[in-house]
């Protein structure tokens, strides 16, 4: 009986201890990652507001995916997915995005 309370409690701290050592989230690949759903499918297409293709945005310009994404921000450009989106963006968030895609992902 006490071996198997002292393995559980070694289990319970060895538990712990790899969770403590975890590493933190790293928020920019969280929003790297969120774009890979609909834009990195090669011939992907949606019906949400219609059907229509999704843009490739890997190889884009940099300065291109910015004023984009500041566009849809904004409510200047209109489609109601890529605005929600682009409304929980920072303006860091939108540098991050489009240095990665920019950059040929």
């Amino acid at each position: 009986m006490l071996a198997r309370i002292l393995m559980a409690a070694a289990l319970v701290a060895a538990s712990g201890a790899a969770a403590a050592q975890k590493p933190a989230a790293d928020p920019a690949h969280d929003k790297i990652s969120m774009c890979i759903g609909c834009h990195g499918v090669p011939g992907y297409k949606t019906a949400y507001p219609v059907v229509y293709h999704v843009p490739k945005i890997g190889g884009q310009s940099a300065t291109y995916i910015a004023n984009a994404l500041k566009a849809y921000r904004s409510g200047q450009r209109g489609h109601p997915s890529m605005r929600g989106v682009a409304a929980s963006l920072s303006d860091a968030d939108i540098a991050v995005l489009a240095a990665y895609y920019g950059g040929g992902k």
